[in-house]
């Protein structure tokens, strides 16, 4: 009896807690996204999803349906002991399966290079470049073209694809702004290339998901999706009247000093090449011969 009543509370406290949860996160940004890249991963979740549950569902009623009508108190249900095969029954529990495999596999190869991360995104706007690099625990962003950085805090137009090529100064980190589409990892002596595309205005939650130590949980940026290039250019001026610069690779050293939930700053310079030379410094060549890095395929 006690062990029932523990059972009931049990399950009523576990209820709560998933609707407390629940409660407290008011969108899943996975489900709710706002770039093209994130729309088409969506559409192949919700697709495998529902091929999952064409086996999934049945195989729950009939558990049910199964449990109801043979239970040993009903006594109007057929009883057949000698019954031990049907053709039929096999081909159905093999067949479909078999079906939803093969379409899946399809699927997924299909998908997977589509959604490639280094694959361009078909657009007549020229993509905007943002090199990243993974500190511990900031992010660094760099815009070779517009020759400024800042860290923890990116902005780009609308409707313009963005290309990230990343890096990292210490270990292995994740680079993901969940709303706009693929994560991509962060290596030290190595590139990587991502492409996103915002397609509404927002500010949008960028995060490490792979653990890098201590301060891993205070690892976060804000990705600034503006509504126009004009939006753009004023995030761009407003960071150039910074008196911070990145010039020397002093002045970048003291940046990549650890720190905990650093505040955004804004670099009205940097150092040509710095992104190369912070690859460089990872390989035996060194800092100064650019063949030396390495295209992470």
């Amino acid at each position: 009896m006690r062990l029932k009543k523990y059972n009931k509370s049990a399950g009523i406290l576990s209820l709560l807690t998933v609707v407390t949860l629940a409660s407290g996160c008011s969108e899943m940004v996975l489900m709710n996204p706002k770039g093209q890249i994130g729309l088409e991963q969506r559409s192949l979740i919700f697709t495998a999803l529902g091929l999952m549950l064409i086996v999934v569902i049945p195989a729950i009623v009939m558990a049910l349906v199964f449990t109801i009508k043979y239970r040993a108190s009903n006594t109007k249900a057929m009883y057949s002991p000698t019954w031990s095969h049907s053709n039929k029954i096999e081909l159905i529990v093999w067949t479909v399966p078999f079906l939803i495999i093969i379409f899946l596999a399809n699927l997924t190869w299909k998908s997977t290079h589509a959604l490639d991360p280094r694959m361009p995104i078909a657009s007549n706007t020229k993509p905007l470049t943002i090199q990243v690099i993974a500190m511990d625990w900031k992010w660094l962003f760099i815009y070779p073209v517009q020759g400024i950085a800042s860290v923890n805090e990116i902005a780009f137009p609308i409707n313009v694809p963005v290309k990230f090529e990343v890096t990292s100064n210490s270990v292995m980190n994740s680079f993901f702004i969940p709303e706009l589409g693929s994560q991509i990892y962060a290596m030290a002596g190595m590139n990587t290339t991502l492409y996103l595309i915002a397609n509404e205005p927002g500010n949008y939650k960028g995060i490490s998901s792979n653990f890098s130590g201590r301060g891993f949980s205070g690892m976060k940026f804000t990705a600034v999706a503006t509504p126009d290039q004009e939006g753009f250019e004023a995030w761009v001026h407003k960071v150039k009247e910074s008196p911070q610069t990145l010039s020397t690779i002093d002045s970048y050293e003291k940046i990549a000093v650890p720190s905990e939930y650093h505040p955004v700053e804004y670099f009205a310079r940097v150092k040509p090449g710095l992104y190369q030379s912070v690859i460089g410094k990872f390989m035996e060549a060194g800092p100064q011969q650019d063949e030396g890095i390495v295209q992470c395929k």
